[in-house]
């Protein structure tokens, strides 16, 4: 069958490139096209566009290259038209994909004109990590009952949000982070590709002498947040060794100018193996919150916006829910501290570190409270789940 895909971001490569692995191994005449990565293109297929052109966030970066992104939107939707998959896989990157799964649904069945032959598509749309309206724009559920054939969720809390909410049916599929460290942590450890990891200033390598900082996959996330971060762990840099995880997206140059004058050191292409060394990290919301409960890495959640008040009275008022981290979200209550909008700041970045230190007075209970953000994700094997389903319901 012929399987097209769209990302938006690293994770999504990532998780993306895990189910395009699985579905080869049920569909051996499996054919990939996709907008997407480097992990996708190392797994076969045509890529079309990468999503380092496609990742703009925030209103005024989307406003600037709002040309750019229509040009990459029309060029996606011709080019499904013209492939003629079995079926788009979407994988989250809702403002894009949401878009294509509505030209899909809308043409679907339709004979249009192509190089003087007349041609269908019948693509079945299938959305692989749902989209989080349950966060905010959840108005967007009647444009995914419309266009989605198919909805898999790789987060427990959201099958009561679609099915008993909005009544619509949906698969969990099991956590794909989740299953990918523990892949990760049950390899046999190898070097490090890169600058070498652990060693604090007195030569020591050993798991207790490191402070991961994971600022981001956006440059904006670490304009914004890696400044307060760095400025936050300098009065520990004589007691742990101090490492920036870089973004597969981003280049390391530009990290240059933030790192001058500290003593954090950055490596690239590293977060694995950095969190299985770090005691403690400073976290950016997003998927890496989970990567590090699930590395069993005391953390604090960082999340800088502008008009931190203003922020933090709409997070409290118009936002769904009470936690912008996955970690909160999954557990249903606030087992890491989240430091966003107006409580973001260098002092109450660095009083909450010093207290998931060793020593520190709320250590032990995050470690606790981990287990129980473990057991609510369980042990399925999202990419090959996603898989077995999809493929048994398009050869219905």
């Amino acid at each position: 069958m012929k399987y097209y895909l769209i990302v938006g971001e690293a994770s999504g490569d990532l998780h993306a490139s895990h189910l395009m692995q699985a579905l080869k191994r049920r569909d051996e005449e499996a054919e990939f096209r996709f907008f997407g990565g480097d992990l996708m293109t190392a797994v076969g297929g045509t890529c079309v566009k990468h999503y380092r052109e496609l990742a703009y966030m925030g209103f005024i970066p989307v406003l600037l290259h709002l040309r750019t992104i229509l040009k990459n939107m029309q060029m996606c939707k011709e080019d499904i038209f013209q492939w003629q998959p079995d079926v788009v896989i979407l994988v989250d990157y809702p403002g894009f994909n949401l878009d294509i799964a509505k030209y899909v649904h809308g043409i679907r069945g339709k004979r249009l004109e192509v190089r003087g032959k007349r041609i269908a598509l019948n693509s079945k749309v299938y959305y692989y990590i749902s989209p989080k309206i349950w966060a905010w724009k959840e108005y967007r559920i009647k444009n995914i009952k419309r266009d989605v054939d198919e909805l898999f969720s790789i987060l427990p809390f959201e099958v009561p949000f679609f099915e008993e909410k909005h009544h619509y049916p949906i698969h969990y599929v099991g956590n794909p982070t989740a299953q990918e460290v523990r892949e990760f942590l049950q390899t046999p450890s190898k070097p490090p590709r890169g600058e070498s990891l652990g060693h604090s200033p007195s030569g020591e390598t050993e798991r207790g002498r490191v402070i991961a900082l994971l600022a981001g996959s956006r440059k904006q996330e670490i304009k914004d947040n890696l400044p307060a971060m760095i400025e936050a762990t300098r009065h520990l840099a004589d007691r742990y060794d101090l490492v920036l995880a870089g973004a597969p997206s981003i280049e390391p140059d530009y990290y240059k100018p933030f790192l001058a004058g500290s003593q954090v050191r950055l490596v690239m292409n590293e977060t694995y193996p950095l969190l299985a060394r770090a005691t403690a990290a400073l976290v950016t919301s997003g998927t890496a919150t989970l990567e590090t409960c699930m590395f069993r890495v005391p953390q604090v959640v960082c999340y800088k916006t502008p008009l931190g008040k203003l922020v933090g009275f709409l997070k409290r008022h118009v936002l769904k829910v009470k936690y912008v981290s996955l970690v909160n979200l999954i557990a249903d209550r606030e087992v890491v501290r989240e430091l966003v909008a107006e409580t973001f700041s260098v002092e109450n970045i660095r009083q909450e570190l010093e207290a998931i230190l060793p020593g520190g007075d709320k250590r032990q209970q995050m470690l606790s409270d981990y287990d129980d953000v473990h057991q609510r994700l369980g042990e399925s094997h999202a990419p090959d789940e996603a898989a077995r389903i999809m493929i048994e319901l398009l050869k219905r």
